[in-house]
């Protein structure tokens, strides 16, 4: 089995702990906090986040009849977790995670949990080896019928080479009427507290690739966007979901999207 790095953070544990998980370490505790001090807001851009991963996963199933969902950078299981929101919808919907933390395995079993209609399985792989999880995939997706495929707070994580060949290999072998989902935190609102949030990355040996609204916007090229296109977190069909309660009157900085394959 795979051990578990607790000498450095990992952001699936530091985002466990922002959702006031308690999957996570001292190392990961300090980082998180040396984070807060440049936003204080640090917990609500979290919990923004996953209110949009539920709407717009309600959304997919519920108004577009998506039934298969991929989901690649899952975190650390905190309810609801997406399948819970699809098989709400539609409790025959067949969920696959993929995630690369040997604690996100450890917890797996709480991924699986389906309604008896449906299935979810669990992928160990890294986002960065699209054709294994593809292949993965397969085992339990209809790659003849719409998936859709989630890249929640994931792709900040990854360089900009690295992340574009990952979105097109993976869209490339999407079927038409496939989805694409995707969140990212953007440093269009704070550019100096942006640098030194990647710094801070830089200097724990990780990435972190604060892109602009165009720059999240190119993902999606090629694709139709679902209404509103490229929007703030917090904006996103926010009426299918309860608010997020945020102090003050700055937007949450992340940039959200959902868009068709036709």
């Amino acid at each position: 089995m795979t051990r578990i790095d607790t000498s450095k953070p990992h952001p699936a544990r530091m985002y466990d702990w922002f959702l006031g998980g308690k999957d996570n370490y001292p190392v990961d505790v300090a980082m998180a906090e040396q984070l807060l001090q440049l936003d204080p807001r640090g917990r609500e851009m979290a919990l923004t986040n996953r209110a949009f991963m539920h709407r717009a996963t309600r959304w997919l199933a519920e108004s577009a009849g998506v039934r298969q969902f991929l989901d690649i950078g899952t975190g650390i299981p905190t309810e609801p977790n997406l399948h819970q929101i699809a098989q709400q919808a539609a409790p025959d919907a067949r969920i696959v995670y993929c995630d690369n933390d040997p604690i996100v395995l450890a917890h797996a079993e709480a991924l699986l949990r389906s309604t008896p209609e449906g299935v979810t399985e669990y992928v160990q792989a890294d986002a960065r080896e699209p054709q294994t999880i593809l292949e993965q995939a397969r085992k339990t997706l209809d790659f003849e019928k719409p998936v859709a495929l989630s890249l929640v707070a994931l792709l900040h994580f990854i360089e900009d080479d690295d992340a574009h060949t990952l979105v097109d290999k993976l869209v490339e072998q999407l079927p038409s009427g496939s989805y694409v989902v995707v969140s990212h935190v953007t440093g269009d609102f704070d550019l100096a507290g942006a640098a030194k949030a990647a710094a801070l990355y830089r200097e724990r040996g990780m990435t972190l690739r604060l892109r602009t609204r165009a720059e999240v916007a190119a993902f999606f090229e090629g694709l139709e966007l679902v209404e509103p296109g490229v929007e703030l977190a917090a904006e996103w069909k926010s009426d299918l979901g309860e608010a997020v309660p945020v102090a003050g009157d700055e937007p949450i900085p992340g940039w959200v999207g959902v868009a068709r394959k036709g």
